[in-house]
């Protein structure tokens, strides 16, 4: 991470220095593509002005901070930018998350396994691919009924979620919930 400092209408002590640079170097542990972090300084008729860029990956943040004292300006213009980082990072993550759902979301795989007796190895005998339809437990043990298998996946009404109802006998189901 580059870290650039500038300071406008003062000297640039080496003390505020290290203090710009430790305080950057603590928002590496939010998001650790961070490329440069331009930091701009300024005093403005006694009010000290902190200004943030920062470039991550595809990514720019920026915050500004005003306050009486150099310190606490730099201070607040970093909180700033670290929770513009956790706000960042939460979306891209939701994101992702949110894409992966919608990829599998009506579709379930159930696959059968052999085991050979000799080296132990598995074999895939046949993958079968369903399509959940959203109902509630009564309703998915009828559906069963009717299809005569020993068990039925479906999406839970109440839950949202997938589900398995398996049979164990005539009248007793065991109903799996992830």
């Amino acid at each position: 991470m580059q870290i650039t400092i500038t300071a406008r209408h003062f000297e640039l002590t080496k003390a505020i220095r290290d203090y710009v640079e430790s305080s950057c170097l603590k928002l590496k542990k939010y998001f650790d593509q961070i490329v440069a972090v331009h930091v701009t300084l300024a005093l403005e008729n006694n009010r000290n002005i902190c200004e943030l860029s920062m470039h991550a990956g595809k990514f720019s943040l920026q915050s500004q901070a005003e306050e009486m004292d150099m310190y606490l300006s730099i201070d607040t213009g970093v909180e700033r930018m670290e929770a513009q980082i956790k706000k960042l990072k939460d979306r891209v993550t939701d994101h992702q998350k949110r894409a992966l759902k919608e990829h599998f979301d009506d579709f379930s795989r159930t696959s059968d396994f052999t085991v050979s007796q000799t080296d132990r190895v598995r074999t895939t005998v046949k993958t079968k691919r369903v399509v959940t339809e959203p109902l509630d437990i009564t309703e998915a043990i009828e559906k069963m009924d009717a299809v005569k298998e020993d068990f039925f996946i479906f999406r839970n009404i109440e839950t949202d979620r997938i589900n398995v109802l398996v049979k164990k006998d005539k009248v007793n189901f065991t109903l799996f919930e992830p």
